[in-house]
Formats: structure tokens, sequence, C-alpha cells
């Protein structure tokens, strides 16, 4: 466990898959949320941090500052939990939908972010590209495809599947749409609620993307409301032909799933690429 130098633990408390994390005291009197891990990966913590600074910077859905960073710790604002209220929903939505419009210079990393996006024990490049279709092919997909290959979580017929979709990209995508700034890991999970009823984002692996994305990767592992999906259109409605592409989206998290836990979500990553693989 490294802290923050003077910090003073006060209780451990949830920190995700791998992490350990505390409520803590810093040296200047300020609590703070603190993840650590022995053999963080180098730039790990700052990559995160570049993240969050980056969403925060569109000044839509609520962000915890960062406080103090190092190669084993990330320090954060503290946020009291508390639950969504039906208020809460609507406007995380609308925020969802303009964290989104305000955009990114290309597919593919924030700025300043010293590193690529980790899932659990998974890197994957942000390096950019011209166009959607291509990023999510070459930078998602057939990566993971390849380590399922590799690993022999995936069947040959499944990863045939997966490189049958990143061939037929182009055409499954839908409407061009300019790169938008997502969140990138937005389950449940990372929708935390602080004591207002307000949403707060956190835990993201920020790249420019298709809005999309975060969409249907909400959906898949729970939203608080449907309401957020419909006070988000209000805003801004999506191309013709999203609720077909859900599960070409889908299929991202689910990949990293099935490396990262096997079962179930194997079978539904090949059964949701088969269904595209045309």
């Amino acid at each position: 466990m490294t802290l923050p130098p003077g910090a003073k633990v006060l209780r451990a408390v949830g920190g995700g898959d791998i992490n350990e994390a505390f409520h803590v005291v810093l040296a200047d009197g300020s609590e703070a949320f603190v993840k650590t891990r022995a053999q963080a990966v180098p730039g790990e913590y700052a990559t995160e941090a570049a993240g969050l600074e980056w969403l925060a910077q569109a000044d839509t859905v609520r962000v915890p500052r960062v406080l103090a960073i190092d190669e084993g710790y990330l320090a954060l604002e503290w946020v009291a939990r508390g639950t969504l209220s039906a208020n809460g929903i609507e406007e995380f939505g609308r925020g969802l939908a303009a964290l989104h419009a305000a955009g990114a210079p290309h597919f593919g990393a924030p700025p300043h972010s010293p590193g690529n996006p980790r899932f659990g024990s998974l890197a994957l490049s942000n390096d950019p590209t011209d166009d959607w279709p291509t990023f999510y092919a070459e930078r998602r997909l057939r990566p993971l495809a390849q380590i399922g290959a590799e690993r022999g979580v995936l069947s040959r017929a499944g990863v045939a599947a997966v490189e049958s979709v990143c061939e037929r990209m182009g055409e499954l995508c839908g409407p061009p749409e300019p790169p938008a700034r997502l969140h990138g890991d937005l389950w449940q999970g990372n929708v935390m609620a602080g004591e207002d009823g307000a949403a707060w984002l956190i835990d993201p692996s920020a790249y420019g993307g298709h809005r999309e994305i975060d969409l249907a990767m909400l959906r898949l592992f729970g939203a608080p409301s449907d309401r957020v999906f419909s006070s988000y259109e209000e805003v801004a409605p999506l191309a013709a032909g999203a609720e077909e592409r859900v599960g070409l989206y889908q299929l991202l998290p689910l990949l990293v799933h099935a490396l990262l836990f096997g079962g179930s979500y194997v079978r539904a990553a090949e059964q949701t690429a088969a269904r595209y693989a045309g």
C-alpha cells in the first residue's frame, strides 16, 4: 500500500477489481479517496488522472478533482455517496449528451494522456485513426480477438466472427459522426450518486470515439433508469439505426469481460459477434 505523504487512513472502501482503496485525510486536512496497488503499471494512474481532468474540462457531469498522484497511488476529491434522484437521473442523461458533444480532437487518445487505457489487466492502444470504423476495428475488437485466440478463451469460430465484423465495420457503424468525448468504461458502477442525488463519473478509460459506445455499455450492465436514455435523446437524438447498433457496440465490453472473467461472457461475446458477422 502506497499513500500520499502524511495521509491518515480513516477506513478501507471498495476500490474495484484490482486496486485497494481508502478514505483518507491528507496532510492539508482535506478528505480524499485514494486507490493504490502494488506493482501498478507505470503511468497507469497518470493516464486515469488525465482522463478525469479531460472529462472535467467539459463542465457537464461532475467528476472528482485529482488531488495527488504518484506511480503508486491516485488521490481524488472525496465524494460522500447518496442515491440518484429522479432529477439527478434526468440531469445525468442531459449531461452525458453535453459531455459527448464537447468532442475530441480525433478518434483515440485524449490530450495529454501519458499512456493507454486499461480494462482490468488488459491494455488497449489509443493511437489515433482518421475514422471511427478503423479505430473500433483496429484499436479495440481485433486486438481483443487476438488476445482471445492466444489465450484459448475464444473458439476459432468466435475469433473468425470478430474478424468478419472488423472487415464489415464500414457498413455497420452507421452515419459518420465527429469524435465524442467518451468516459470509455461507462457501466452503472462508474456512475456514482452524491449526497444531493446528482451523478458523478468515476474510473474512466477516456478517449475520443463514437458516443453510442458509452450508451451501449450503460445498457449492457444496468443503467440507473431508462430515463437516462430518453433524457439524452431529448438533447442529442441518435442517428437512424442506433437500436440495431447497440449489440455491435456492446461487443467491446463483452470481449473484455470474456477475457477477464470467462464463463457466460465468452458465449455472449461470440454470439454477438456472429450476429454482425454477416
